[in-house]
């Protein structure tokens, strides 16, 4: 039986931790208190990502294998140490975030449940301006890891032509962050249509590798996500331990280090060591923030060439010349509907469901009950989305049936399952 309470001593305070003993990990038998102990050992470098910056809370109170939910309103019932920031989110609602100021603020959000850190691209004393812009290198799938350090060079290459300098970690995941510091002078539209600048001048650096594309249907190689420096958008930060079996860490890392590393080396158990033994590879970053102005000069000319907006995520205002925001697939066939796109590719909804393992088994029932289309299917076009709802992130998978003969295409059927992510709306209250 787990023990109730342990006392965790943190940059002069104590932070009474619960259920210690409660397995987080299960896989790689990672307990709760091993949770707050990593993180009081990294907080130095932790705190650079996540330290003096609002933070969306994403719980996972019964540890990687069970529910998690986000949670933007800090809890009533929290240190009174505990410093906090209001934020104003495009849909007009405002909330009250955790601002972790030292060591015992990490600690205590991981008592809370939290296995990453997810802040906000600005400090809590100007929430209005950003001062980091973030490049998140996303593959498709079928992409491995060598492909996306390729595109992580021209990154390098596009940042250094235009003057700033980029600090990479793996994301802990698939793929590879860069984060940029900048002067603090810029709207977060402007530091989103940078990102989107930059993802287009990677794009056309390296055209068959990477691909600023926003619909899944038509990305390959890696996407670089301009939308993650959208306001209200969160990135895990750096030393952040991932929801992964083995407990993998956001890893901040020199270039040289980037192109040589093996990110599976990067854990819970091994992190701390690495940190003690060699420092935090990101130590400088405050020191050298830079500029926007050549990336938004070279958006005006984008412009000029008819490259103008792009589309924003869905739940957002539509924005003055922000392109149709309508999937291209989902384009009316045969028809010359003002705004509307025609389809590029055919796109079939397959499953939705509250949990990603109920829709992958969705998945698995279609492709037994169309077996030869599924044969033609390669790695990228089966499409695994994470929808975002109010409190927790639902599944959509979809299938791109490019590749299967038109006489070989199932016809469009109800989802199985077909979860309504609209009950998250009925008011359920933050906790």
């Amino acid at each position: 039986m787990a023990s109730k309470r342990v006392p965790v001593e943190a940059a002069g305070k104590t932070v009474s931790v619960s259920s210690p003993d409660k397995v987080v990990f299960p896989e790689a038998g990672i307990t709760k208190i091993e949770v707050v102990r990593y993180y009081v050992a990294v907080a130095e470098g932790a705190l650079r990502g996540a330290g003096g910056r609002p933070n969306v809370m994403k719980r996972y109170p019964k540890g990687i294998g069970a529910d998690f939910f986000f949670q933007k309103r800090a809890p009533t019932s929290r240190p009174e140490w505990l410093d906090t920031a209001v934020l104003k989110f495009p849909s007009g609602r405002t909330a009250e975030e955790v601002v972790p100021r030292d060591a015992a603020g990490l600690a205590w959000m991981a008592h809370m449940g939290c296995i990453d850190l997810n802040p906000h691209p600005v400090r809590a004393e100007d929430l209005d301006h950003p001062d980091e812009l973030r490049v998140d290198l996303d593959p498709v799938p079928g992409v491995e890891w060598p492909q996306i350090v390729d595109v992580a060079r021209v990154v390098k290459e596009a940042l250094d032509d235009h003057g700033l300098v980029g600090w990479p970690k793996t994301s802990g995941s698939r793929g590879i962050h860069v984060n940029v510091r900048i002067h603090p002078r810029w709207s977060f539209d402007d530091v989103r249509m940078a990102a989107l600048t930059l993802a287009r001048d990677v794009e056309r650096r390296v055209p068959k590798l990477a691909t600023s594309a926003w619909w899944k249907e038509e990305r390959h190689g890696v996407f670089l996500d301009y939308n993650q420096n959208a306001k209200d958008r969160t990135v895990a930060s750096a030393y952040s331990i991932r929801p992964r079996p083995d407990a993998r860490v956001s890893m901040p890392l020199t270039w040289e280090s980037l192109f040589e590393c093996d990110p599976a080396d990067y854990t819970l158990k091994t992190v701390p060591a690495l940190f003690e033994a060699n420092g935090d590879a990101h130590a400088a970053i405050d020191e050298h923030p830079g500029s926007l102005d050549s990336l938004l000069e070279l958006a005006k000319e984008h412009e000029a060439q008819g490259m103008g907006d792009a589309p924003w995520p869905p739940h957002y205002d539509k924005r003055e010349g922000e392109p149709p925001r309508v999937q291209p697939s989902r384009a009316k066939k045969g028809k010359k509907t003002k705004g509307r796109r025609q389809p590029k590719h055919p796109l079939l909804t397959i499953a939705k469901a509250a949990k990603k393992a109920d829709a992958l088994e969705g998945l698995e029932r279609w492709k037994a009950k169309y077996p030869k289309a599924a044969e033609h299917l390669e790695a990228a076009d089966v499409l695994v989305d994470a929808m975002r709802g109010r409190y927790r992130t639902w599944t959509r998978i979809r299938v791109n049936l490019r590749n299967v003969p038109e006489g070989e295409r199932p016809p469009e059927e109800a989802p199985d399952p077909d979860y309504d992510p609209s009950v998250e709306w009925t008011g359920e209250p933050d906790e």
